[in-house]
C-alpha cells in the first residue's frame, strides 16, 4: 500500500507517519491488512531526518497548489498506485483570520486541487480530511446547543472554520460521485503539542503547559473559567488511523465524524499542571487578556457527544493530568526534574 500525508512535516503529520511506519500494515476501508510500501510526505519544508532515513519514506517539498500543478513526475503529490491520502496540510485559525487570501489558497484551493488530482487517478483512493471543531461557532443570532453531536449544524464564525466546512463538503461530494472514498474527521484542539507555538488561536492551550514545563513563561489570553474541548496527540492520531480503517458501512454517512473530546477549563488545565509539575510551573502562566484570541476560542463548543466515534471504538482522554504526564514521557528532555513524586 502507498500512502500520502499532506502536511507530513508538521507535528501531527510527522507523528502519523511514525505511527504508520511503526505498525507497518494498515487495514484500509475494512479490508485485509496490507503492507505499507511507501509513505509520501508533502509539505513546505522537509520532514524530520528521522523519517527520511526510513527507505519507505518519500519527501515532496513545496507549496501544495504549485506541486499539484507541476508537470515534473518527481514532484507528483499523488500517483495511480496511492491507495490512501491523509490531507492534514492547512493554514491555521489565527493565520486565516489575519490573511483571508492565505486561508483561501491553503485551505480551499489546495483541498479542491488535491481532490481533483485524486479524481484524475481513476482509482477512488481513500481520502481522510482533517477538519476541525472550528466548524462550530456560537453567535447571538444562532447560539449553539448545549451539546454538540454528529448531527449539529455547523455555524462557523471565522474564516478558518468556514474554510474547513467547505473542505468537508467538497470531500463529501467527490465521495458521492465515486471519485474518492471520503472520510471527514473533525479534530479537537490538540494539547499538548511539542515544539514552537504556531499561528493557531488555540496555540496557547499547548503553550501554557509546554513552556512552563521547560521553565519558560507563557501567556494565557482567556479567563480561567473558559471551557474547551481537547484531545491528546495520541488520541488524535488514533482517530485519523481509525477513519482510514473503517469500512463504508461502519463509517456511515458522508458527513463528518466528531472525534472524542475531553471537556475541561483553562483553569483546570493550570491546576493539572500544578499537580503534575508543582507550583513552580503553574506560576509561570501569565493571565493576560487578548480579546481577539478570546473571541475566536470562546465561540467554539466545549461539550461534544461523539456517538459515531464511540461506535468506531474511539474514546476521549481520561483527564488532563494524564495528557501532561504523556507529554513529559514522550519529551523526556523537557524539565523532567519538575515532575512531582
Amino acid at each position: 500500500m502507498n500512502i500520502v500525508i499532506t502536511g507530513g512535516a508538521g507535528f501531527l503529520g510527522a507523528r502519523l507517519a511514525r505511527q504508520l511506519l511503526e505498525q507497518g500494515k494498515l487495514s484500509l476501508a475494512g479490508g485485509a491488512p496490507q503492507t505499507i510500501k511507501t509513505l509520501t510526505l508533502v509539505d513546505r519544508v522537509a520532514p524530520p531526518a528521522t523519517l527520511t532515513a526510513d527507505g519507505r519514506v518519500r519527501a515532496v517539498v513545496g507549496d501544495l497548489n504549485q506541486l499539484l500543478e507541476a508537470s515534473d513526475k518527481t514532484l507528483q503529490v499523488v500517483r495511480t498506485d496511492d491507495a490512501l491520502v491523509f490531507h492534514l496540510a492547512a493554514a491555521v485559525s489565527g493565520e486565516c483570520e489575519a490573511d483571508f487570501d492565505l486561508g483561501m489558497h491553503s485551505n480551499v484551493d489546495a483541498t479542491r486541487a488535491l481532490l481533483q488530482a485524486c479524481r484524475t487517478l481513476g482509482t477512488s483512493p481513500t481520502v481522510v480530511f482533517a477538519s476541525s471543531l472550528a466548524v462550530f461557532g456560537n453567535s447571538p443570532a444562532q447560539p449553539l446547543p448545549p451539546v454538540i453531536d454528529d448531527r449539529t449544524l455547523p455555524t462557523p464564525q471565522n474564516s478558518y472554520g468556514i474554510q474547513k466546512f467547505i473542505g468537508e463538503q467538497l470531500v463529501a461530494d467527490y465521495a458521492r460521485k465515486g471519485f474518492i472514498r471520503g472520510r471527514n474527521v473533525r479534530l479537537m484542539t490538540v494539547s499538548v503539542r511539542p515544539g514552537k507555538p504556531n499561528g493557531a488561536a488555540s496555540s496557547f492551550l499547548s503553550g501554557m503547559i509546554r513552556e512552563p514545563l521547560a521553565g519558560l513563561r507563557a501567556a494565557c489570553p482567556v479567563p480561567p473559567d473558559t471551557a474547551v474541548a481537547l484531545s491528546s496527540p495520541a488520541r488524535t492520531i488514533e482517530g485519523l488511523v481509525r477513519a482510514a480503517e473503517a469500512g463504508d458501512a461502519e463509517w456511515g454517512a458522508r458527513t463528518a465524524v466528531n472525534l472524542p473530546a475531553l471537556k475541561t477549563t483553562v483553569g483546570e488545565m493550570a491546576a493539572a499542571l500544578e499537580r503534575v509539575a508543582g507550583k513552580e510551573a503553574s506560576s509561570l502562566i501569565d493571565w493576560t487578556s487578548d480579546p481577539a484570541v478570546a473571541g475566536i476560542v470562546t465561540s467554539w463548543p466545549a461539550t461534544i457527544d461523539a456517538a459515531r466515534a464511540r461506535g468506531l471504538g474511539l474514546l476521549p482522554d481520561k483527564d488532563f493530568d494524564s495528557i501532561i504526564a504523556a507529554h513529559l514521557s514522550e519529551n523526556p528532555r523537557i524539565a523532567p526534574e519538575a515532575m512531582t513524586q
